[in-house]
């Protein structure tokens, strides 16, 4: 964690992360592997938000405040352990992203993939 002033509201962020985490001595747990399993761990904490509902359930659930509170911290969580992952890993997850929209928009030109969910290798 470095001491100078964030410059984005995702670099206070992700020094509110490290300075909880560090408080807690659980850097010694946040090896990349543990990371990137806990990831995995709330992501599918994040399915089950949804699991055996159908699409207007799940409106229901975002139309009530407590249901929609449980879905945003389940996205947080993951969230945060991808934060976590970027930073132990040494990456810039943001610029990662912003790559990635270029390469799938290599992947699927709007001529080929709009309107559909065909996979790009199969466009």
């Amino acid at each position: 964690m470095t001491d100078s002033p964030p410059t984005t509201p995702l670099d206070a962020l992700m020094q509110q992360v490290l300075a909880f985490r560090e408080a807690r001595d659980w850097q010694q747990f946040h090896t990349l592997r543990n990371l990137i399993v806990s990831t995995s761990i709330e992501a599918g904490e994040l399915l089950e938000t949804i699991q055996w509902k159908d699409d207007a359930q799940i409106a229901a659930m975002l139309a009530d405040a407590q249901g929609r509170a449980h879905l945003e911290q389940e996205c947080a969580d993951v969230f945060i352990y991808l934060l976590l992952v970027a930073h132990t890993a040494g990456f810039d997850l943001v610029k990662a992203a912003a790559d990635k929209v270029r390469v799938n928009e290599t992947r699927y030109p709007v001529d080929k993939a709009r309107g559909n969910a065909i996979k790009h290798s199969e466009l």
